[in-house]
């Protein structure tokens, strides 16, 4: 992957063709190779990074709407509401593709229990995102949940970003952002 963009919209976004938003964006941005988009209405300033043993994390966090993975009420009614966690995983090794899958599962479960821990009653929000990247040389690690060397390391950063994003989130009011945020 040769990039990653977290894409700041307004609180009102109603757009439903992201992919052809992201590639009028990418476009505009010069942005050419592989990548993936995230959309947030999580002021980009707000961008909260962590590190640790090799492991980078960015996070936009934004919980004005926590929701359970399963809810009842919402299945049956199958309405989400506004709020997003995105994360942008760096590692420095490569990954096989379970490795990857693993990955994910480890940032996915340590921005859960980030949120747990600051009493938040939910587990992310309905439009969360997370983006792994690593580099495409070397051999492959093949673990990375939460006890192998590089999911322990991952689940840390994830777990510290959604917890200084979750604190700054519930110290000030929500501002939209609107511009695209490029992670090399």
């Amino acid at each position: 992957m040769d990039w990653a963009l977290n894409i700041g919209v307004g609180s009102d976004y109603s757009r439903t063709d992201l992919s052809g938003h992201a590639a009028e964006i990418t476009a505009d941005l010069g942005l050419s190779g592989s990548g993936a988009a995230m959309f947030t209405a999580v002021d980009l300033d707000r961008l909260v990074g962590a590190d640790g043993n090799g492991v980078s994390v960015d996070a936009t966090v934004g919980i004005s709407h926590p929701t359970w993975a399963v809810d009842p009420a919402e299945v049956a009614t199958a309405q989400s509401s506004p709020g997003t966690i995105n994360l942008v995983v760096q590692v420095p090794v490569a990954l096989d593709p379970g490795a990857a899958v693993n990955a994910v599962m480890t940032a996915t479960e340590a921005k859960a229990q980030a949120l747990a821990d600051r009493g938040v009653p939910g587990t992310g929000t309905a439009t969360d995102a997370v983006i792994v990247v690593w580099p495409e040389e070397g051999a492959a690690e093949r673990l990375a949940g939460p006890r192998s060397q590089w999911g322990s390391r991952i689940g840390r950063a994830v777990y510290q970003a959604v917890w200084a994003g979750s604190r700054a989130w519930s110290m000030s009011p929500p501002v939209t952002g609107s511009t695209p945020g490029v992670v090399p």
